[in-house]
């Protein structure tokens, strides 16, 4: 299969190649939140009455997961790691999701943000924890289309029919586990995990966006930033959209050199991205490498892992098993069947590599990206800490369907839990990274 290459800033993510080779139709994502709409399909912890705590669904427009949380915890005068969820959602959008709170259902009557609701509140025994879904439905608006109708219809059903060929789409990590306007987790990932934790925080709080003119204030504080001595004297000058990077350089203002505490203020699950970006980036990188070697992402070679599907249609990773020339039969079969994956590396303390081509891809990207794993064993930062796993290189999808209009077109679709709509609507699209 012919694929095409990627030349915008995606490239710098690891993200080289579309698998459809037709033209795309441009266009923008999220000019609107209620252009993205996103409904989680949830696994519900058992009801329990009295249970210690409160589930209920939290519907959101325009809310970054993390601030919404942080607010949320004010209002209703609890620490935030008393507030649980199963995976974060895009900011610009409208999403709906389950949440636990360690507190009596009545107390949620406290909370009062702007957009967002509160509803089918019960009690349990067992909170939310992330990964506790299933996956994601989405609802999409592709908006300022400048081709023709016809032409937009033309490109749009080829992709759609080229997804039902291959069984879904090339399972990139998009561009939110990067950051759009300013793609750097993963290098702040890459110097924890490389002991340059200076490094990683003035990162995280200097490096610019990828255009300051989405946020002129941020990148202007940022150039003033990169002056540590200067940080007392600029703190309350911090916009309010840099309120994770303020939270460092208060911590740094207070207690001079502790960069590693710097990292560790931040929420459990921003520490826990930091790293898992950088793993993102590898595997990026590892899956361009297959598409440029013209090896299958739907086939299995000799020496790839696949993992099989558990009863809810959710890949296994601790049932992996080695394609060897003996069974590769079998498994091809069982890809077929859609009850396998072929996967890569997320590569880290503990991660079972591929044999045959596919190890050698996984070795060079490992070896050329100077990283062993003992780097992703941090003690002083246990949350950056992290085994690895593997991670299936073909994304299925459900149920997708499209309506075309005369300068904007919808696309429907329900993807597993981890996966990105981005990465299927980037093979409509094929527009500029910030346009998603």
């Amino acid at each position: 299969m012919t694929f095409r290459e990627c030349r915008t800033a995606e490239a710098n993510i690891g993200m080289k190649y579309y698998f459809s080779e037709s033209d795309g139709t441009g266009g923008r994502l999220k000019v609107s939140p209620d252009d993205f709409v996103v409904d989680e399909i949830s696994i519900h912890p058992e009801p329990a009455d009295g249970g210690k705590y409160t589930i209920a669904k939290v519907t959101a427009r325009n809310w970054e997961t993390n601030h919404m949380v942080r607010l949320m915890s004010r209002q209703l005068n609890m620490s935030r790691e008393r507030i649980s969820f199963a995976g974060t959602k895009d900011k610009r959008a409208v999403t709906s999701q389950l949440m636990s709170f360690e507190c009596p259902p009545e107390q949620l009557g406290k909370l009062n943000l702007k957009d967002l609701n509160v509803t089918d509140t019960y009690t349990s025994k067992r909170k939310i924890q992330i990964g506790d879904l299933i996956g994601n439905r989405f609802d999409i608006r592709v908006t300022g289309i400048t081709k023709p109708k016809d032409e937009v219809e033309s490109i749009v059903g080829e992709v759609a029919a080229g997804v039902k060929k291959l069984g879904g789409f090339p399972n990139y990590f998009g561009v939110q586990r990067f950051g759009v306007m300013r793609p750097i987790t993963h290098i702040v990932g890459e110097k924890i995990a490389k002991g340059d934790v200076e490094g990683a925080v003035m990162s995280y709080v200097c490096d610019p966006s990828v255009s300051a003119s989405q946020d002129t204030k941020a990148a202007e504080m940022r150039e003033k930033l990169r002056n540590v001595d200067e940080w007392p004297e600029l703190i309350n000058e911090m916009p309010e959209t840099m309120s994770f990077e303020k939270t460092m350089v208060q911590y740094i203002v207070d207690k001079p050199g502790d960069w590693t505490g710097a990292i560790a203020c931040m929420p459990t699950n921003l520490q826990m991205m930091f790293i898992h970006a950088y793993q993102s980036y590898l595997f990026n990188l590892m899956l361009s490498e297959r598409i440029a070697r013209d090896i299958p992402l739907n086939r299995p070679i000799v020496g790839d892992v696949v993992v099989p599907l558990d009863a809810d249609g959710i890949p296994d990773h601790d049932k992996q098993v080695l394609t060897t020339s003996k069974n590769i039969d079998m498994v091809e079969r069982q890809l077929k069947l859609k009850r396998a994956y072929v996967t890569i590396a997320l590569f880290g303390s503990d991660t079972l590599l591929a044999e045959g081509e596919m190890g050698e891809i996984e070795r060079k990207v490992i070896s050329e990206n100077h990283i062993e794993e003992k780097d992703f064993v941090l003690t002083s930062l246990p949350h950056c800490s992290s085994t690895g796993s593997r991670r299936e290189i073909v994304c299925p999808v459900k149920d997708l369907g499209y309506t075309i209009g005369d300068s904007t077109y919808n696309v429907s679709f329900s993807l597993p839990k981890g996966n990105y709509a981005t990465c299927l609507m980037r093979e409509f699209m094929k527009s500029e990274m910030t346009d998603y």
